[in-house]
C-alpha cells in the first residue's frame, strides 16, 4: 500500500489544534511543556527522511496524551506529520486494527516512496497496564453505577494524562524505540 495518498490528505497540526474542543487545555499542557531531550534530537534528526500519518481523533484522549509529544519529536527531527481523522478515513484504519478494533492514535512512519517503515500506536505498554488497573472491578455498561465509575475513570485518566510526566515518558520512549 502506497501511504503517499494518505500523507498528502492528511491536516497539519495548526488545524488540529485548532478542532480540539474538551482536551484543548490538557493537549496544550503536554504540547507547551514536553522537551525533547537535548541527547535525543541528533538521533531523532537522522529520522528526517521520514514522515508520519497519524490517525487520530479530536475527542480520544489517548490521542491528547500521544499526539503532542509526536508532535513534538517531530519538530527536532524535522519530520513531516500529517492527521487524519480516523472516523473519516475507515478504510485506512482497518488496515490498523489493534484486537480486531480501531483503537487510536495510529502512527504510521513511512519512507520517501510512500512505504510503512514503522508503526506505533495506540499507546505505550506502561499506559495501557496503567489504564487495565483503573478499569479492574468496573461494572458492565449495562450495571448500575456505571455511568458514575465510568466518570471517575475518565477523570482519573485524564488528570494522569495530562499532569504525570512519567507518562509523557513512557510514550516518548515507546515512540522513540519504534522508529526505524
Amino acid at each position: 500500500m502506497n501511504l503517499n495518498d494518505w500523507f498528502d490528505k492528511g491536516i497539519e497540526k495548526e488545524e488540529y489544534i485548532a478542532n480540539l474542543d474538551k482536551h484543548r487545555e490538557s493537549f496544550m499542557n503536554i504540547y507547551d511543556n514536553f522537551n525533547v531531550p537535548e541527547q535525543d534530537k541528533t538521533l531523532l534528526q537522522s529520522k528526517s527522511n521520514l514522515r508520519v500519518v497519524v490517525l487520530a481523533e479530536v475527542w480520544c484522549g489517548h490521542c491528547m496524551l500521544d499526539v503532542p509529544i509526536l508532535l513534538r519529536m517531530s519538530e527536532a527531527a524535522n519530520i513531516p506529520v500529517r492527521i487524519l481523522p480516523r472516523d473519516e478515513h475507515l478504510e485506512l484504519m482497518d488496515n490498523y486494527l489493534t484486537n480486531e478494533k480501531r483503537y487510536i492514535p495510529i502512527m504510521i512512519f513511512i519512507d520517501e516512496n510512500g512505504n510503512e517503515v514503522a508503526k506505533w500506536g495506540p499507546m505505550a505498554p506502561e499506559v495501557a497496564a496503567y489504564v487495565e488497573e483503573l478499569k479492574t472491578g468496573m461494572p458492565e455498561k449495562d450495571a448500575p453505577g456505571y455511568k458514575d465509575a465510568f466518570q471517575k475513570y475518565v477523570d482519573a485518566v485524564g488528570n494522569a494524562f495530562s499532569n504525570d510526566e512519567k507518562f509523557w515518558n513512557y510514550v516518548y520512549e515507546d515512540i522513540k524505540k519504534t522508529l526505524p
